[in-house]
């Protein structure tokens, strides 16, 4: 038996550590957390001193067990979770549930898996941090007690079966605010004026533009007209350098930001790519508040930018974390080896990282250097004059390797940059020749809705959650369905396009696609009256200041500034106090809104949320006739729902028509709009609107499904109808009965028979057997490892 035992987090992380240490070295993973809260409600005794009850879990056992037969025999057991509050929290569960010893125990950390790393941490040592601890643990005590004792509130005021969060709230507060904002916003045209203009010399033509925008078509018009008759002059040249700084190495916000951006990954994605890449020693700690680079990255940076594109690139830079609960944090997020420009892994792994690489070799890399030329032209019959910029980069600098995004939306048609990459030779009091110039009527446009990524980013701002906190809050608002991602269908709108060319000012209508969103984070009906009802009852829990300082209060308990038991009592008292005060007082909420009265029935109509989600109600519970129902379609919102929309709801089912003298219905279901025909199913096309089907249409889109349907099946045996070779996704397979059987590589499908699909359907169910009995030996082989901790604990 090994002298040592070193716990980690994750398996992938021992098996990269194993290599780097001795046989004296025993590397074991513990699977993250090895015990929690008890999910009864004397989990948190509030009234002594908020003591926990703490278990294994029934899926934790069995390493459990395991971790204390080796600890017993480890001369010394070395604590080596993550760096950050989490990490030394699963490092104080590991003491207290293996009943670890303080003289024969170590807690190491370490923000990179190399070896020198590991062996500096095993070289200096030190206890478990109880700070950083109790930080963690009045942060789970916290959200436990919100959680717990908002979640009952909301099932008898709100629905059954909802749940609150801290963080959470917050996060779906700010969702709701902005959609909410984007619906008031009216937006207001303005005429933007470019022209293009010539030297008179072939080639050397450019653009400028009119630096105010004309508020009114006349004005816009009539500027033109003036411009019939002007002369065109250039009235002023200033050319001035220019310099771009490249952006700090990415902290765990940024990295979720721009792999968004760059690479279209979600949070979660990220922090899981990011992980895989960490625990194979590629990168370092992946949580991370830290712009910081070692002196060891610094130098090696500064060897691989020498060496790969030389001196002149290379400039010096320590970045300054602006983040106040960056004290934890020890590096940026980087790569462990610069001189590797990329890695071998999957395609998301290998992206993330070449993502990673490029930033922080950039930030260590010289300014991008650019001459500036801003020309004036003046209109001879006008006071105002145009603005020609042209941008020549004299330096490439870090832009060689890395240019960072931004999270600007561009909605509808752009005119093309009016800024020009390079300008002609001009000079002062040069005449100009104009080619033409649009006046194009353009629309102020609202905040844009949340991605993934800004939601990361104005937490925080904010100083609302922390780097371990942002993925599954992300997740979290979604899970319980407060908020979807998705996209959304623009509309169409029209503009004016007023032009003056040959001396001819004329107008036009053009259409665009507005609004259109693309991954955006949008509320749900459920999530806006869970948010309305929380704002009312329980404001400090979502107020962004009162969630901002509970996190600063985090960080003063993990820097020993704070009593983490008093912290919790300054905020539970009041609490408590306000929940049942709602629980008592509180109405009912429904988040009903009256639309209007039914032309036909006289009946009134009214949109509310109901127990399978939001509806259009016509009548009342009251009346002798039943009242009629309709679910609001995708897209739709309570808030926003006109009364000729939700009445259009109630033409649905619709009958659009006969086929093979069976009867079309179209309707929409759980996956959207579809047409019904002889017990089939045929969905709808991507932006058809099932009220606008007509027969004709319906019968088309019949045909098309059955004609992919057969184009699918490549051969029926005769011997068995339900025996059918198709083209599936990868390829040609067996479809026998509700059996998906793979055709054997090499085989000939023409070749086919019917005995190889009963071979190959027979070694398929066998397989599934063995898959089951696998399982099986294994569940056994857990439970009886978790007898003799069972025992134990009943003496």
């Amino acid at each position: 038996m090994a002298k040592n035992l070193l716990i980690v987090e994750s398996p992938a992380k021992a098996k990269t550590i194993e290599g780097y240490l001795g046989k004296d070295f025993l590397v074991k993973s513990s699977y993250g957390h090895i015990r929690d809260l008890v999910k009864t409600d004397d989990a948190i005794d509030t009234e002594n001193n908020f003591k926990q009850k703490y278990e294994v879990p029934a899926d934790k056992k069995a390493i459990v067990s395991e971790l204390k037969k080796l600890a017993k025999s480890a001369e010394t057991v070395w604590l080596a979770s993550d760096e950050d509050r989490e990490g030394e929290a699963i490092s104080w569960h590991l003491y207290e549930t293996l009943g670890l010893k303080d003289e024969n125990t170590k807690r190491i950390v370490f923000h990179e898996i190399t070896k020198p790393a590991i062996l500096k941490a095993i070289e200096t040592p030190r206890k478990i941090d109880f700070n950083l601890v109790n930080a963690q643990q009045a942060r789970r005590v916290l959200d436990r007690l919100v959680g717990f004792e908002l979640s009952p509130v909301l099932w008898r005021k709100v629905k059954p079966s909802l749940s609150a969060g801290r963080v959470q709230s917050v996060a779906v507060r700010l969702i709701v605010e902005r959609e909410r904002e984007i619906n008031r916003f009216e937006a207001e045209a303005s005429y933007k004026v470019v022209a293009i203009f010539n030297t008179g010399k072939a080639r050397e033509q450019f653009k400028a533009e009119l630096p105010q925008r004309f508020q009114t078509s006349a004005d816009a018009e009539k500027f033109l007209k003036d411009c019939v008759e002007a002369s065109f002059t250039v009235g002023s040249l200033e050319t001035k350098p220019s310099k771009r700084t490249p952006a700090a190495p990415f902290t765990t916000s940024t990295l979720q930001q721009e792999a968004s951006r760059k690479l279209g990954f979600s949070v979660a994605r990220t922090m899981q790519v990011a992980q895989r890449l960490y625990e194979a020693g590629r990168i370092t700690y992946m949580r991370t508040d830290s712009v910081n680079l070692s002196d060891t990255a610094l130098q090696a940076a500064r060897a691989e930018i020498v060496s790969a594109y030389g001196d002149q690139y290379h400039k010096q830079r320590q970045y300054r974390t602006k983040s106040a609960g960056a004290q934890e944090a020890h590096e940026a997020i980087r790569p462990t080896y610069f001189n590797e420009h990329s890695i071998d892994g999957d395609n998301s792994e290998r992206r993330l990282y070449e993502l990673i690489w490029k930033r922080s070799i950039a930030s260590q890399m010289s300014e991008a250097e650019f001459e500036k030329t801003t020309a004036k032209i003046d209109v001879s019959t006008r006071k105002e004059d145009f603005v020609a910029t042209g941008e020549v980069l004299k330096f490439d600098g870090f832009l060689k390797v890395y240019m960072e995004s931004t999270d600007d939306d561009q909605d509808g048609l752009d005119d093309g940059d009016s800024e020009n990459k390079l300008l002609p030779p001009l000079t002062t009091g040069q005449d100009l020749q104009l080619k033409n110039m649009q006046a194009t009527e353009r629309f102020s446009r609202p905040s844009a809705r949340f991605t993934e990524a800004s939601l990361v980013k104005k937490l925080e701002e904010l100083g609302i959650g922390r780097p371990s906190t942002y993925a599954p809050t992300i997740s979290t608002i979604q899970n319980r369905g407060y908020v979807v991602k998705e996209d959304r269908d623009g509309k169409e709108r029209v503009y004016e396009v007023i032009s003056l060319e040959n001396g001819q000012v004329s107008s036009t209508k053009k259409t665009e696609i507005t609004g259109a969103e693309r991954s955006k984070l949008f509320p749900t009906d459920i999530g806006v009256l869970v948010n309305d009802f929380l704002v009312q009852h329980f404001n400090d829990i979502v107020d962004y200041n009162f969630t901002a300082t509970v996190e600063k209060e985090f960080d003063e308990i993990a820097q020993g500034y704070k009593e983490w038991t008093d912290m919790l009592s300054n905020f539970y008292g009041p609490f408590h106090t306000e929940v049942q005060d709602t629980l008592e007082n509180a109405d009912r909420a429904t988040h009903e809104r009256e639309l209007g009265v039914d032309p036909a029935s006289g009946k009134p109509v009214s949109v509310r949320v109901g127990r399978f989600g939001p509806l259009v109600q016509i009548g009342s519970a009251d009346d002798e006739e039943k009242p009629r129902f309709a679910s609001l379609r995708k897209g739709q919102m309570i808030e926003t729902i006109t009364f000729e929309e939700a009445m259009d709801l109630f033409n649905l089912p619709k009958k659009v028509g006969e086929f093979e003298e069976k009867e079309m219905t179209v309707a929409i279901g759980r996956f959207g709009p579809y047409i019904r025909h002889n017990s089939s199913f045929y969905s709808l096309p991507k932006g058809v609107d099932p009220l606008d089907v007509t027969e004709e249409q319906a019968v088309e889109i019949i045909k098309e499904k059955r004609q992919k349907d057969k184009d699918k099946i490549i051969r029926v045996f005769d011997e068995n109808p339900e025996a059918k070779i198709e083209n599936g996704r990868w390829g040609p397979f067996v479809r026998f009965g509700k059996q998906n059987l793979k055709i054997p590589k090499g085989t000939e499908v023409e070749k086919i028979t019917y005995e190889d699909v009963l071979k190959w359907a027979e070694e398929d169910s066998k397989g599934g057997t063995a898959k089951k009995t696998t399982r099986a030996t294994k569940t056994t082989k857990t439970a009886k490892a978790a007898k003799p901790a069972a025992k134990a604990k009943k003496k």
